[in-house]
């Protein structure tokens, strides 16, 4: 099994490292906290796993996490090509899981926006 991403010596009850992966996927900058960034066992690809998002019970703060949350319910773990991979940080808390426009990196709100009414 590859090392983890940032291992650690675990002492006693220590809880396991928190990241923030912020990678491209289809034009759009992706950011998602997992507890668990390793080398993976396919060549050329970084394994994301234990993925972490706010509780799902409650209110809403957050559409694009929704969207997030729901893309990646059923996932046990990513394999991404190293070279979408734009940053791995070590954080002391989750923020919040976002898509963002690659290019302009503004915030993607997943809300259908009525069409301009002409001539109104």
């Amino acid at each position: 099994m590859a090392p983890r991403i940032g291992a650690r010596q675990n002492s006693g009850m220590r809880r396991k490292p928190l990241y923030k992966v912020t990678f491209l996927n289809q034009g759009k900058s992706y950011e998602l906290y997992a507890r668990d960034v390793r080398s993976s066992e396919l060549w050329g690809f970084t394994t994301i796993a234990e993925l972490v998002f706010a509780d799902a019970g409650g209110v809403i703060v957050d559409p694009s996490e929704e969207k997030l949350r729901d893309e990646f319910r059923d996932t046990r773990a990513l394999h991404l090509p190293i070279q979408s991979i734009l940053r791995i940080e070590e954080v002391e808390k989750r923020g919040t899981a976002a898509i963002r426009d690659a290019a302009s990196g503004d915030k993607i709100t997943p809300f259908p926006m009525a069409p301009p009414k002409h001539g109104a």
